[in-house]
């Protein structure tokens, strides 16, 4: 369908060295210019993001070190983007969430001012859950072919058990390794597999104060188990130490954990950080 526009859509994505908005930096942007008269301009730029690009991101963009090497660094290319985008709304998936806000903070950077706040901004992601709902009654119907509210009472708690019990089988009936071609959308009957599917984030607590996330050696280089596995420990998550390990936070700052355990945070939270601690003590005695 024909998208109606009152001025020019900027549909764009972003490939970056990483997670971190405060940390990181693009390495590429591509975008569809959508002009109101429907007119379609595409545009494609590998950037220098001014330090190595982390061995998982190649592995994961294929874009290396060698082909960012000779390419523009963003704050070089931020005057001509910063043009193009005057006066355009934006669109992306996800893109509300951690796009729109990295390509705030690198024009920032650049030192070039572009106001979002005049922009319109449409994520396709949000639309695709607010239209698609993920709540158990949908997946009640996707699952066991069912109105929920024809078999249950919605919102009592044995009455969801009962559901979700459902759901659960469903699950791995449709996503089985012998219904399903492809390997990302087989579901083994097996709890190891399914506890790992169902926590992607690896939040060390419960409320991802502090994520898991890859040991690094000297080199920036992810160190690795005897059995070539990567050998992972504590970040913290948010604040001014967000993307640092623990260990470094809590020898570098000690006073972080003591304002942790006196701060609005859940007991749980407090209980994981006092275990690094000990932890920590423990080895470095």
């Amino acid at each position: 369908m024909k998208l109606n526009l009152t001025k020019p859509l900027i549909i764009f994505d972003l490939e970056t060295t990483g997670l971190d908005i405060a940390r990181d930096s693009i390495i590429q942007i591509s975008y569809i210019k959508v002009g109101v008269d429907g007119s379609e301009k595409r545009q494609n730029y590998f950037i220098n993001p001014g330090k190595p690009i982390p061995q998982e991101v190649q592995e994961l963009t294929h874009i290396t070190n060698e082909m960012v090497k000779d390419a523009p660094t963003f704050k070089q290319l931020a005057p001509e983007l910063a043009a193009e985008f005057k006066d355009c709304d934006f669109a992306g998936y996800n893109s509300n969430y951690y796009d729109i806000p990295l390509l705030a903070e690198e024009f920032l950077r650049a030192g070039v001012s572009f106001d979002f706040t005049q922009s319109r901004m449409i994520d396709a992601c949000t639309i695709f859950k607010q239209m698609e709902k993920r709540n158990l009654a949908a997946a009640y119907k996707f699952y066991c072919g069912r109105k929920m509210e024809d078999d249950f009472q919605a919102h009592l708690a044995d009455q969801d058990t009962e559901a979700t019990y459902r759901v659960l089988q469903g699950q791995l009936d449709m996503y089985a390794p012998g219904k399903q071609e492809e390997e990302d959308r087989q579901l083994p009957n097996d709890m190891d597999a399914l506890h790992t599917i169902s926590n992607p984030r690896k939040n060390v607590d419960f409320a991802g104060r502090m994520v898991w996330g890859p040991l690094l050696g000297p080199n920036r280089e992810p160190l690795l188990n005897p059995d070539g596995t990567e050998r992972m420990i504590e970040y913290f998550n948010f604040g001014k130490y967000k993307g640092w390990t623990v260990r470094d936070v809590l020898n570098r700052d000690p006073g972080y954990f003591s304002w942790m355990l006196s701060g609005d945070f859940t007991l749980e939270t407090k209980q994981a950080l006092t275990r690094i601690r000990l932890r920590e003590q423990h080895f470095t005695r």
